[in-house]
């Protein structure tokens, strides 16, 4: 039930971003989620895309440094309070985020949370205890 995650590491400079982007498009890769997170010299842009492989083969020709790692897509109601109780259940289970992020498909409906946690298999196994559904990488992209 883990999700694959391109993270691409890019300097802070004007155009990077859309250097990424474009290179994916023009390859056809259909991105579905996204973060970036920054320092005062290079970024991290976390994916989630449709065709792994093909993400990673490209952006590697074209110079970018990829990474692939395992993140957990959990689903949750699109209302106040969905997030909380995904938290909650970490918390009681004695579990770290390491990060997190997520993506809205239809406002009213589902969100989906994308988790990087210390314990990945844990994190699993309380989430489906406390009735969350996680999500497989086809399912977000079918979204």
């Amino acid at each position: 039930m883990r999700v694959e995650q391109i993270a691409v590491f890019l300097e802070n400079k004007s155009g990077r971003l859309a250097e990424i982007t474009a290179t994916l498009a023009d390859n056809g890769v259909n991105i579905r989620a996204l973060s970036v997170a920054d320092t005062a010299d290079f970024g991290i842009l976390r994916l989630i895309v449709d065709d792994v492989e093909k993400a990673k083969k490209v952006l590697k020709a074209n110079d970018f440094t990829v990474g692939v790692t395992n993140v957990i897509a959990v689903e949750v109601a699109d209302r106040s309070g969905g997030l909380a109780k995904v938290l909650k259940t970490i918390e009681k289970a004695g579990l770290n985020v390491e990060y997190m992020y997520a993506f809205v498909n239809r406002s009213g409906e589902n969100a989906v949370l994308i988790f990087r946690f210390d314990e990945m298999d844990r994190a699993i196994a309380a989430l489906q205890q406390d009735g969350f559904t996680i999500l497989s990488g086809a399912q977000i992209c079918a979204l």
